[in-house]
């Protein structure tokens, strides 16, 4: 036989890239390709995702799980994943990362030792924390932000914060160097979503909050008189018993103490009124609003937003425009939607454009801003006399709250430079920036969001 039959022998027992599937689509060519995007640099394009990439997964519960492992077995080397929260019992259905002998241990730190561990290459870095208590640098170190949140709350501030990193020009224009995409997956039972949003450019979640339906409420009548269901009964002992009973204690759904008395009084309330049904997963379930996760409703979201992701980074394929619906209750719906940008949206929109110097105080600024007379950092003619005493704040940092237990924590700041509060240490010495701050008043509708040019 000769040395070329050997050779190619060689060559097919081989085994296959772990990502030869990606590098065939990141050199396949096509009439549904991304802008820019070239075939022939399939091979450097499979480099920068690994070498190059920093993803910022939120989220390592059912959805989070299957996110870490699409995007892992995508190529994707450099990850940091965030959760606050410790891995339950309940937890080991569905989120597939996590084992018995994890319970009780950061969900964060477990994902990413897990993913480092299966694929090799993969540096993940976990981050047990709030969201909130992140800073702004931390957030601008990530190409793109993946959301596997479970709280509308939580994809309000994660978009707020992403949102404050936008820069405009002048003309209100957002410069596309500071915009941070972001793919955010949602599940619930049988249903479930994937949306990519561009802030600045294309719908914020603020701009679509009326997609997530209102959390259902009791009549409280109903609840102190005539119950009828388990969910009353726990109900009654969230709203009405604790604050009467434990009014010196604040509330916390994690404290197992805490949730074993909401039960106990839940279960005496449903005795009295022979009511069958009340369980510590119920309680659970009602007290934070859970709704029972399906692991294969899990999955196919994180495919679609990791699919996204690869978009996204690659350029590949053109990218979801930029709502995707998905129903599995009753066989297998999809439905992609445009949604409209709000250009008046107080979280992405451009804001209002003042000017003001980099030297000014925080309290001349906020003079300025309560001014009828005009001039540097004055406000439009209609909201003039308007604002008495606005609070300030910049991204997730509150600059001067004017009002509650905030006030004397944040009254420091009214005799620093706006260059101080505003500005890391390696802008200091720019000429002019813009950035983005938002001013809440109570004689104010709504809060308003200000393009302050510093100069």
């Amino acid at each position: 036989m000769s040395s070329g039959n050997n050779n190619n022998e060689v060559a097919m027992a081989q085994p296959p890239s772990r990502f030869e599937d990606v590098l065939h689509v990141l050199k396949r060519p096509g009439a549904l390709a991304g802008d820019g995007f070239d075939a022939d640099s399939g091979d450097d394009v499979m480099e920068m995702m690994q070498d190059s990439i920093s993803l910022l997964v939120i989220g390592a519960g059912g959805l989070g799980c299957e996110l870490l492992k699409d995007l892992a077995l995508l190529g994707f080397q450099n990850m940091t994943v965030v959760d606050m929260d410790t891995i339950d019992v309940s937890n080991l259905n569905r989120q597939f990362l996590f084992r018995p002998a994890d319970v009780g241990k950061p969900k964060a730190v477990v994902a990413a030792e897990k993913v480092n561990s299966r694929v090799q290459g993969c540096r993940v870095t976990p981050k047990h924390a709030r969201v909130e208590e992140l800073s702004l640098d931390f957030y601008r170190q990530f190409h793109v932000w993946v959301l596997g949140l479970d709280s509308v709350e939580a994809r309000s501030y994660v978009n707020s914060v992403a949102c404050s990193l936008l820069e405009y020009d002048e003309d209100g224009n957002v410069d596309p160097s500071s915009i941070k995409p972001m793919v955010d997956g949602g599940t619930e039972g049988f249903k479930g979503h994937a949306r990519v949003i561009y802030p600045g450019m294309t719908p914020c979640f603020q701009c679509t909050l009326w997609l997530f339906p209102p959390q259902t409420k009791y009549p409280l009548c109903t609840l102190a008189e005539t119950p009828r269901t388990a969910a009353h009964c726990i109900e009654y002992a969230h709203l009405i018993a604790w604050p009467r009973d434990r009014p010196d204690d604040e509330f916390d759904a994690d404290n197992p103490e805490h949730m074993l008395w909401m039960f106990e009084q839940a279960s005496s309330r449903a005795a009295t009124f022979g009511i069958p049904g009340v369980t510590p997963q119920l309680t659970s379930g009602v007290v934070k609003n859970i709704i029972p996760a399906i692991a294969s409703t899990n999955a196919i979201v994180a495919s679609m937003c990791a699919t996204e992701v690869l978009k996204i980074v690659t350029m590949c394929l053109r990218g979801m425009d930029n709502y995707t619906m998905y129903m599995g209750g009753y066989g297998v719906y999809t439905h992609v939607a445009s949604y409209e940008r709000d250009p008046q949206c107080i979280v992405c929109g451009a804001g209002i454009a003042i000017k003001t110097r980099a030297d000014s105080t925080l309290a001349s600024f906020r003079d300025a801003l309560t001014s009828d007379s005009g001039g540097d950092g004055a406000l439009p003619t209609d909201l003039r006399g308007k604002v008495t005493s606005p609070s300030i704040s910049h991204g997730s940092s509150n600059l001067y709250m004017a009002h509650g237990p905030l006030e004397p924590l944040t009254r420091a700041n009214l005799s620093k430079s706006l260059r101080e509060l505003l500005f890391a240490e390696a802008d200091m010495e720019c000429e002019r920036r813009t950035v983005t701050l938002m001013l809440n008043d109570k004689a104010l509708a709504a809060p308003v969001r200000l393009r302050v040019t510093v100069e």
